[in-house]
């Protein structure tokens, strides 16, 4: 059901259109006792012969074990398809009743669902909404209930999306050293997010900018318009515990410092009046709390230091302390990472991983509302679109979903995951508003190696190898990866559910060093980063495929960008 919303939407170009708000009631407000539920309805898309629309219902009342909601419109709206619940309209009258996962609705609770509708000459909020019968929004003397305050860190200061109609940051010391390179003025004015991956770079370390000097700079660029900047969220403790080229400098059990020295501070900065009139994106810990999923327990892929993060929780911790101070700054946007298709795609990896971000999306004082979205592929390879076979081809008398590429996964490329795992993620309690980020900075894969057509059809290994645009050895190799390409460039809103493709990671920085250098960042040797190593169970023990002579994580690598721009698709100009 969801993914049909997925492919309706995604045949479209959709325009933001004017959002209407059914009046919701606070449910901590004065005399809600007497309101049995609300509903929030926002007008998220619009455009000259469509809609899409987002429902949120909180049940005020006794628990459900089933619900139904019910309303009617003014004009000619049609709902032409839905997600997260059974809709159904006659006449005017629409109703929407649960789906079975999400059919109990506690005291308290709320659940949201969204659908896709065509409408002609005005598009109205209804009126009145009921909830298995009960007349929401109003007291039990048919009064309006109280309207939901103006929240001064919630989401409706925000806008749906913070990249539409904004420049977006250019970090100038990514820009120089881009410029630097033979060619690289073809992209040294793109936008690349800033990585905030150790205390020291809060205020500048080794000659870097700081956090208030990128946000001055920042001003700057911005002019009279709007200006995204983009932030890394990096630095929990026990960092990356299945990757050791990106440890960080902060122990398993440090969460006390990770809050005071860490985000407090950063909160502090980006709560400053000074810098109100900008977009503030933040990436909030990648590589964090997917690997609790999948490096954890009795699995192959296990790693020990993972077991003691999933043990102390201090990941699910870090992000929701994240997620709640940096969400009060009423000009924060934050995306949370969620890994990429080749890592969470498969079916026990892929609901998992959505229960366990709500987990820490409501930890620590943090509600979903604090998030604004997720971003996929964030300093990984995983190609956007694979267009030479789908997950729904047969070979050779087997699916695709057989080959050795796909070895099963649900999904073949990072688009079609993003939109996906996005429903996922809403079905589990996120809001029906949130939008996905793409990182493109690495995934193009173009240049001589890249595919024309599909593979020869002899097998279903044949087929998907020979056609495939991702040519890494294996999908779970992440370490400077050799035959690269620079991907899409940043662009708004390029497809449905995506905010935008994004250059998160700074293409030309090094994933780890090829071979053990003593540092003061807490950055060890991983072998995955080493060319002449043959593998571990996480990437079934297969070559590295780095690339080599590789500095440590973060710094400059001149061959890498060489490569990137050489092989970029779309090709450089």
């Amino acid at each position: 059901m969801s993914r049909t919303r997925t492919a309706l939407l995604a045949a479209m170009a959709l325009v933001a259109g004017a959002t209407g708000t059914a009046f919701a009631v606070d449910p901590g407000g004065v005399g809600t006792a007497a309101v049995p539920c609300t509903v929030d309805y926002k007008i998220q898309n619009q455009w000259s012969t469509g809609f899409t629309a987002a429902v949120t219902v909180t049940n005020n009342s006794a628990a459900k074990s089933s619900w139904s909601l019910k309303w009617s419109y003014a004009g000619d709206q049609k709902v032409t398809s839905g997600w997260n619940a059974k809709l159904s309209q006659s006449g005017a009258a629409v109703t929407a009743a649960n789906e079975s996962y999400n059919a109990q609705l506690a005291t308290g609770g709320s659940v949201s669902f969204g659908f896709q509708g065509s409408y002609s000459g005005s598009n109205a909020v209804p009126a009145t909404f009921t909830l298995d019968g009960v007349t929401c929004n109003v007291d039990d003397g048919g009064n309006p209930g109280p309207t939901d305050p103006p929240d001064p860190g919630g989401p409706s200061n925000r806008v749906d999306n913070p990249y539409a109609g904004a420049k977006v940051y250019v970090n100038p010391e990514w820009s120089a050293h881009a410029a630097a390179e033979p060619g690289g003025s073809r992209v040294s004015n793109q936008p690349t997010g800033v990585w905030l991956d150790r205390i020291a770079a809060i205020n500048g370390a080794g000659g870097k900018m700081g956090l208030r000097a990128h946000l001055d700079e920042a001003l700057r660029q911005k002019g009279s318009g709007e200006l995204v900047v983009q932030l890394v969220i990096y630095n929990l403790p026990g960092r990356d515990c299945s990757a050791l080229a990106s440890n960080g400098e902060l122990k398993p059990d440090e969460i006390g410092r990770y809050k005071t020295e860490y985000i407090d501070p950063i909160k502090a900065i980006l709560a400053d009046s000074k810098y109100s009139s900008l977009r503030i994106v933040t990436t909030v810990e990648i590589d964090s709390l997917p690997n609790l999923v999948t490096n954890t327990g009795s699995r192959p892929t296990a790693v020990p230091q993972c077991d003691v993060m999933k043990a102390n929780g201090n990941y699910v911790k870090g992000v929701g302390y994240a997620l709640n101070k940096l969400g009060d700054v009423p000009n924060v946007y934050n995306y949370v990472d969620a890994g990429h298709h080749g890592w969470i795609g498969w079916d026990d990896n892929f609901g998992p991983s959505a229960t366990l971000f709500k987990e820490a999306a409501t930890a620590e004082g943090a509600t979903v509302n604090d998030v604004h979205g997720f971003i996929t592929n964030t300093a990984n390879y995983s190609a956007l679109k694979e267009n030479n076979f789908t997950i729904n081809d047969n070979v050779a008398g087997k699916s695709v979903r057989e080959s050795k590429w796909v070895d099963w996964n649900r999904y073949v490329d990072e688009l079609s995951f993003a939109q996906g795992f996005r429903n996922q993620l809403v079905s589990v309690g996120f809001n029906s508003g949130i939008g996905m980020l793409i990182d493109t900075s690495r995934n193009g894969w173009g240049g001589a190696a890249r595919p024309t057509g599909p593979g020869a059809q002899t097998s279903v290994d044949t087929y998907v190898d020979g056609g495939r645009y991702d040519r890494r050895i294996h999908p779970g190799n992440w370490c400077n990866q050799s035959g690269a390409g620079l991907g899409e460039r940043p662009k708004a809103a390029p497809a449905a559910g995506i905010d935008a493709y994004v250059w998160m990671k700074p293409p030309g920085e090094s994933d780890g060093s090829s071979k053990a250098i003593p540092n003061d960042e807490g950055k060890g040797f991983d072998r995955m980063c080493d060319p002449t190593y043959e593998g571990n169970p996480r990437n079934n023990n297969h070559m590295s495929g780095a690339l080599p002579d590789a500095p440590l994580s973060g710094q400059w690598f001149s061959a890498q960008f060489r490569q990137l721009m050489q092989n970029a698709y779309p090709p450089l100009s």
